[in-house]
């Protein structure tokens, strides 16, 4: 498929009326967790497009480019209002906070399979692993608190268990820029997986920046302000990967190109009759997009688009789908932390290391951080805590259910 190739629509078709805009819900009990999982990616990578025309437009002294910024943004705000209404009433917070989790694990550990660049791949392997564990700390909640089994909502593709305990999470912003790739150079699906991950953390860090508040429970108000501030480490990280040297306008192609290349990705694997319709039409009106995209850049920049894509057609798609050996195979590196532009074992880091000064300003008193009280109170409640595993976890620090480490990845 080459979104290049294709006839385009006009820009003022792909506006719709309140009735084409508002879609059915899915039934949160029926629905395949993968489809959900495409609804929140989506539905991030819209939030994204809306961001990025927003800060172009306020940087732009032009007002015929600014308008027609505002004309493509108003479609990717209706298409971004139909793919959150599909979410339904009757699914809370935390259920679909399982949903974003589940996202972040098999989106992440898929990209991370086949990039090429290693230190795209260092940065998803690495993050995999701290959204694998906020997983786990959300789904004992849910159980503590409503007797919900997060297996069932994760639809038993994903184990829930301890990653990188979420305590050592928390290092200094120092430590999360990473070296960015060359567009120029890059392979195409080095540069659509920095975009596509970024957007998808983003999305994850506005959710819980906003909803934390509104969660009923003090326990649960406080574990979204922990796990909250770690997705903004994760934005940082995977947002410092992205190109720094390319023009607006050749951002604004690529993100439509990325979109061309998801809604695409999407339509090959939905199951569900309802969103696959969505898909395909969210599709046809992003190849419309990226060909204005493309107009704009060769009229004020000079510029082909065949410049920054020049394989014009996608290269392997995305798939959703398990990946319980791979996640298994990455807790290998479970004592990694962030260091610098690198990654190191967390016992070679100097005592005065920028790491180990932010733990003692962040948890320096363990019993206060909120991801371990959630495991702490689950076990005094239960006697254990509550996991979704296919074989014991491989690293034997993490085995024992009866307590909560908090020295893995962090000592």
């Amino acid at each position: 498929m080459n979104p290049f190739e294709l006839k385009p629509r006009s820009l003022e078709s792909c506006i719709r009326d309140w009735n084409g805009m508002y879609p059915k819900p899915y039934d949160k009990r029926q629905t395949d967790p993968y489809t959900k999982t495409r609804i929140i990616l989506m539905n991030g990578t819209e939030f994204e497009a809306v961001y990025f025309s927003h800060n172009f437009s306020r940087k732009c002294p032009n007002n015929d480019l600014r308008r027609e910024l505002a004309l493509l943004r108003r479609i990717e705000q209706q298409q971004q209002k139909t793919i959150s209404m599909l979410k339904p009433a009757d699914e809370t917070i935390l259920e679909q906070t399982i949903g974003y989790e589940q996202l972040a694990v098999d989106l992440t550990a898929r990209m991370a399979q086949c990039e090429k660049d290693k230190n795209v791949r260092a940065a998803l392997d690495f993050a995999l692993l701290e959204d694998f564990d906020h997983l786990y700390r959300y789904a004992d909640l849910m159980d503590m608190e409503t007797g919900e089994k997060a297996e069932n909502l994760v639809g038993r593709y994903t184990e829930i268990m301890p990653g990188r305990p979420t305590i050592a999470h928390h290092r200094h912003p120092y430590d999360e820029i990473k070296p960015y790739i060359h567009d120029a150079t890059a392979d195409p699906l080095t540069k659509l997986h920095a975009s596509i991950i970024t957007a998808a953390e983003q999305q994850t860090m506005n959710y819980y920046m906003n909803v934390g508040c509104f969660y009923p429970t003090e326990m649960g108000r406080k574990l979204y302000m922990e796990i909250g501030l770690v997705e903004e480490q994760h934005v940082s990280q995977y947002g410092s990967l992205i190109d720094t040297t390319t023009t607006l306008l050749e951002c604004l192609v690529m993100h439509e190109y990325t979109e061309c290349y998801l809604y695409y990705s999407c339509y090959q694997d939905e199951t569900d009759p309802a969103v696959k319709a969505i898909w395909e039409q969210f599709f046809e009106m992003e190849v419309a997009h990226l060909h204005k995209a493309a107009e704009l850049l060769a009229k004020y920049e000079n510029k082909e688009a065949c410049q920054l894509i020049p394989q014009g057609e996608f290269p392997e798609l995305l798939s959703l789908g398990s990946n319980i050996n791979y996640v298994r195979h990455v807790l290998s590196t479970v004592n990694m932390t962030a260091d610098k532009e690198g990654y190191c074992p967390v016992d070679k880091l100097p005592s005065n290391s920028d790491f180990m000064r932010y733990q003692q300003l962040m948890n320096e008193n363990v019993a206060d951080v909120p991801s371990h009280q959630v495991i702490e109170q689950y076990i005094a409640l239960k006697g254990e805590d509550y996991r979704f595993e296919t074989a014991p976890n491989p690293i034997d620090a993490l085995q024992d259910r009866t307590q909560d480490n908090t020295t893995v990845g962090r000592k």
